[in-house]
C-alpha cells in the first residue's frame, strides 16, 4: 500500500463507519495486552489490525495477534500481539498500542501518519498476521474486526481459528525462523511434543511411587480442547482423566476452575473427583498457566504452584548439564509472589543463581535470556524455560565429535530431547504440564514426594478495589511501595508483628485494583497479615467499595 493520505482516510472512514470508538474511558495495553468487557472492544480489534501490520512493516516479519481474556471471566475479552520470536510485544510499541486504541475517530489518519513517518515504515510491504481465539462466545466477532484492520492497510490475515495462546507464540516463531524451530502447524506442534515425551519416557509408564494416571482441569476452554490430541497421541504412556472440558461438560469458562481459581483460592476446582491423593493439574482459559494440586485425608487441598514447577525443572535441567560435563550459566527467574522459602531452597540447596524482576512475564523472559539456560516461572503457573541458541549449537557440535564418548553423547541426546519438549517461546501449560510429568517418571516421585522437597510458608492474596490504581507505584522489582507516600512505612510496621512475615502490594495491570500479598509462619498469621495490609490499603490509595474481610 502507497504510503499517501488518501489511503488512511479510507481507513479512517472505514473505521468511522464499522468500527466506530464507542467509549468514553481510555484503555491500556498492557503485559496482558487489552483486556475489558467484550462488547466494548470492537473498535480497540479493528485498530490492533492496523497496529499489527504497521508493526509487521517494521519489523519485516509476520506478526501475531491473539484474541483471549485468559483466566478472566467468559463475558471479558482482550487482545496482544505477538512480535517475530514469539515474545511479548516490544515494550516501546506498547504506548503506541495505547495510543491507537485511545484516538479519536477523526484522528486515526493523524496517528498512522505519526508513527509511519517517525519510524519510517516502508508501507509497500505485504505481510502476514497470524491470528488466533480461545473458545469465548464473543471471540469470532472481534476477530472479525482485527482481521478487518489487517485487511484495511492491505495485510493478509491468516486465521488459526481456535488455538492456546502458547501455540499461537509457537506458530509466529516458526514461520518467521523459516521453519528451523518447527513447522507453524497444529500437527507438528502435537507431534513434537508428543514425539519427544514418549522417547524420554520409554516403554515403563510408572516408577516407583509415580504412577501415569492424571486427573486434568481444562477450565471449560481451549485447553480442553487440546488435551485430547494428546490423549490420542500419548496413549497409555500418559493416563489423562479430563475434566471441565466445554465439550462434555456444562461449566462455564474460568468458573470455580481453572489454574487461576486453584491458585487464588487455595481450592479444588469444581468437576474434578476429589480422590484422595490423586495427582491433579488446572490450565487456565488460554492454556498458558499450569498449576498443580492434590487433597489428602483430611481434604486439604496441597497446591503445587509455579514456584514448584520452576524449582523441579531446575534442578532436573541441572542434572542433566552436569552429566554432560559443559560448563553452563543455568538461571532462574522469579517475581516478589515467589514464596520466600521457596528462593531459600534454590540459593541453599540447589545452589542456583536467582534474579527477581516484576511482574509480568515480558520481565521474566527478558531475564531468563541472560542466562545459558534460563528458568522462569511466576507463581501463577506461567512460565518456561530458554535455552541460548549457541549452548544448543555447542551440544550439536560436541555430539557430533568423534572424540566424545558414548555417554556424554547419550547426556547430550536425551538433553536435545528435553528441549525439543519445551516451547521456549512462552510460558505453555500444556508443554509445561508434559514436562513436569517427565521429571516426576524419572525420579519414580508421586506428588507428595515432589512436595516434600521443601516447605512453603502459608501466604494469602487479596484484592482492594481503589479508585485509581496508578496511585500505587512500587519499585525493587515491585517489593517495594513508592506511592502513596508513607504507606511502605506502614507495611513495614505491620509485618514486624509476624513471624516470617512478608507482605507488599502493587497495581494490577488490567483493573482498578490493588493486590496484596503476605506471608507467614502460619495461616492465620498469614491471612491476618494480608488483611491489615489491605485495610491500609484502602485508607490510603482512596479505597473504594467495602472494606476488605477475610
Amino acid at each position: 500500500m502507497a504510503n499517501n493520505h488518501n489511503n488512511y482516510k479510507t481507513v479512517y472512514a472505514f473505521a468511522r463507519e464499522m468500527h466506530p470508538k464507542t467509549e468514553k474511558f481510555d484503555v491500556q495495553y498492557g503485559t496482558a495486552g487489552f483486556r475489558a468487557k467484550a462488547n466494548t472492544l470492537g473498535y480497540v480489534m479493528y485498530r490492533m489490525g492496523l497496529l499489527a501490520v504497521l508493526r509487521a512493516r517494521y519489523k519485516k516479519a509476520c506478526i501475531g495477534a491473539m484474541i483471549t481474556a485468559s483466566h478472566n471471566p467468559e463475558p471479558d475479552n482482550g487482545v496482544k500481539l505477538i512480535d517475530p520470536c514469539g515474545e511479548m510485544l516490544e515494550q516501546s510499541w506498547e504506548a503506541w498500542a495505547t495510543k491507537f486504541a485511545n484516538v479519536a475517530d477523526d484522528r486515526l489518519e493523524e496517528v498512522i501518519t505519526e508513527i509511519v513517518t517517525e519510524l519510517g515504515i516502508e508501507m509497500t510491504q505485504r505481510v502476514e498476521i497470524l491470528v488466533g481465539k480461545d473458545t469465548r462466545p464473543s471471540s469470532p466477532s472481534l476477530a472479525k474486526a482485527l482481521c478487518d484492520g489487517v485487511l484495511a492497510l492491505s495485510g493478509k490475515p491468516i486465521d488459526y481459528g481456535i488455538v492456546t495462546t502458547p501455540q499461537l507464540h509457537y506458530f509466529v516463531y516458526c514461520r518467521n525462523s523459516r521453519n528451523q524451530y518447527g513447522f507453524p502447524t497444529e500437527e507438528y506442534y502435537y507431534r513434537k511434543l508428543c514425539d519427544a515425551f514418549k522417547k524420554i519416557r520409554g516403554k515403563n509408564f510408572n516408577t516407583n511411587n509415580y504412577q501415569s494416571k492424571l486427573y486434568y482441569d481444562g477450565a471449560n476452554g481451549v485447553g480442553a480442547k487440546k488435551i485430547k490430541y494428546f490423549q490420542e497421541c500419548l496413549g497409555d504412556s500418559l493416563m489423562i482423566d479430563r475434566f471441565n472440558d466445554e465439550l462434555i461438560g456444562t461449566g462455564k469458562l474460568n468458573y470455580m476452575c481453572g489454574a487461576d481459581y486453584v491458585k487464588t483460592k487455595q481450592a479444588f476446582p469444581n468437576g474434578v473427583p476429589k480422590e484422595v491423593g490423586q495427582r491433579c493439574c488446572s490450565v487456565d482459559g488460554d492454556a498458558d498457566r499450569l498449576m498443580y494440586y492434590y487433597l489428602d485425608e483430611n481434604e486439604k487441598c496441597h497446591l503445587l504452584d509455579g514456584d514448584r514447577i520452576a524449582i523441579l525443572i531446575a534442578e532436573y535441567l541441572k542434572g542433566l548439564v552436569e552429566d554432560t560435563g559443559f560448563d553452563v550459566n543455568l538461571g532462574l527467574v522469579q517475581t516478589a509472589y515467589a514464596n520466600g522459602a521457596s528462593t531459600e531452597y534454590i540459593t541453599n540447596t540447589l545452589n542456583i543463581p536467582v534474579s527477581f524482576v516484576c511482574t509480568g512475564v515480558k520481565y521474566l523472559h527478558h531475564e531468563a535470556q541472560k542466562y545459558d539456560i534460563g528458568v522462569y516461572f511466576e507463581a501463577n503457573g506461567h512460565g518456561t524455560v530458554i535455552f541460548k541458541k549457541e549452548f544448543k549449537e555447542k551440544l550439536q557440535t560436541s555430539y557430533d565429535d568423534p572424540t566424545v564418548s558414548v555417554e556424554v553423547k547419550r547426556a547430550i541426546k536425551k538433553l536435545q530431547t528435553v528441549i525439543d519438549l519445551i516451547n521456549e517461546t512462552v510460558g505453555d501449560a500444556l508443554s509445561d504440564m508434559l514436562l513436569v510429568e517427565t521429571i516426576l517418571h524419572s525420579k519414580g516421585w508421586s506428588i507428595q514426594d515432589w512436595e516434600k522437597t521443601y516447605t512453603d510458608l502459608p501466604n494469602r492474596l487479596m484484592k482492594v478495589s481503589v479508585k485509581d490504581r496508578n496511585t500505587i507505584t512500587t519499585t525493587n522489582a515491585e517489593r517495594t511501595c513508592l506511592k502513596p507516600e508513607g504507606l511502605q512505612k506502614e507495611i513495614d510496621m505491620i509485618v514486624k508483628k509476624y513471624k516470617s512475615g512478608r507482605s507488599f502490594v502493587r497495581p494490577s495491570g488490567t483493573e482498578d485494583l490493588v493486590r496484596v500479598y503476605a506471608e507467614a509462619a502460619s495461616k492465620d498469621e498469614a491471612d491476618q497479615l494480608a488483611l491489615e495490609v489491605a485495610l491500609k490499603v484502602h485508607e490510603m490509595a482512596e479505597g473504594i467499595g467495602p472494606e476488605p474481610k477475610l
